[in-house]
């Protein structure tokens, strides 16, 4: 009862705040999501994406496509190595104990690197929600996407004992810096963010006990300049 009543104040504060409502901008997917296979080969160099990176703190009212979420999976996370499940961003002993979850307008997805796919999580209104525990970030209220990273401390530190949290954290700084050139690459904007409280996010939307939320990135278009057209 205690979580009920909790959802259900985080629901209703959401909705006082308002908010834009976007139009996802393909069809309702069912319980898993196949993403489109990613380009591995751009139009925009590194050398581009480097320069052009800057944080974006607001967005337009667009959605985003499947493709565009599983690019930014993919660099994220994506496998880039088949033969031996090496991933886009570097990891110590190739542990990977980082997770990406996704709140979109559509729901919560947890991504699964192994078939580029996503998995729904069964959390209804899980946007309002999250809106309404991060109601102090007006960024997040306004991106159509934001990555969750979460991290799982558990094998890290029975392998690596009191280096683990180092090497997890500099693993979310990797993940995070290919998420912001990859939207560069796209065009679209992002903002890393850390003011957050990890256990209030994790509780509201549910996420594994085991993990830990070290990073919130909202990602989206970068919303026009008043005095534009």
């Amino acid at each position: 009862m205690r979580g009920l009543t909790r959802w259900c104040a985080y629901t209703l504060l959401a909705l006082a705040l308002g908010g834009p409502t976007w139009t996802w901008a393909q069809p309702t997917p069912g319980d898993e999501v196949v993403l489109p296979a990613p380009v591995t080969d751009g139009r925009v160099s590194l050398e581009a994406a480097i320069a052009g990176r800057r944080s974006v703190k607001e967005f337009a009212d667009t959605a985003l496509t499947w493709e565009e979420v599983g690019q930014l999976a993919w660099a994220a996370q994506g496998i880039t190595e088949p033969e031996k499940g090496f991933r886009a961003a570097p990891s110590a002993g190739a542990m990977y104990p980082l997770h990406l979850y996704l709140v979109t307008p559509d729901g919560l997805y947890h991504y699964v690197p192994a078939g580029h796919k996503l998995e729904r999580r069964p959390l209804a209104d899980a946007l309002a929600t999250f809106r309404a525990v991060t109601a102090n970030q007006p960024s997040i209220q306004q991106a159509p996407l934001t990555v969750i990273i979460t991290a799982a401390f558990g094998p890290m530190r029975e392998r690596f004992g009191e280096r683990a949290e180092g090497f997890v954290y500099l693993e979310a700084g990797h993940v995070g810096q290919n998420l912001q050139l990859q939207a560069r690459a796209l065009g679209l904007g992002s903002l890393p963010i850390g003011g957050f409280d990890p256990a209030r996010v994790a509780e509201a939307l549910a996420l594994p006990t085991d993990h830990t939320v070290v990073y919130l990135m909202p990602i989206g278009h970068p919303k026009p300049p008043a005095d534009a057209g």
